[in-house]
């Protein structure tokens, strides 16, 4: 984990603000993009948020069926069920 030397406060709403400079640098867009939140002991852990297959968790070549993203692969096996 890397210490960037960015200090933000909470607000009374619980927000804290993501400096511009790492949105831009891990290519976050303003209003797109979401996180999964996690916590270990005390910390806060925020990951960019990525589509993933909703049978095996595989996160490329996804495709949307009846609200679920599920990929390729997962899709042929289902064929040769």
């Amino acid at each position: 984990m890397k210490l960037t030397g960015m200090e933000r406060p909470v607000d009374v709403l619980g927000r804290v603000v993501i400096p511009r400079e790492i949105r831009k640098r891990l290519q976050i867009e303003d209003g797109k993009d979401s996180f999964d939140i996690f916590f270990e002991d005390d910390s806060i852990i925020l990951r960019k948020h990525q589509e993933k297959c909703s049978l095996c968790g595989n996160e490329g070549e996804l495709v949307d069926y009846k609200g679920r993203m599920i990929c390729r692969n997962c899709i042929e096996d289902l064929k040769n069920l």
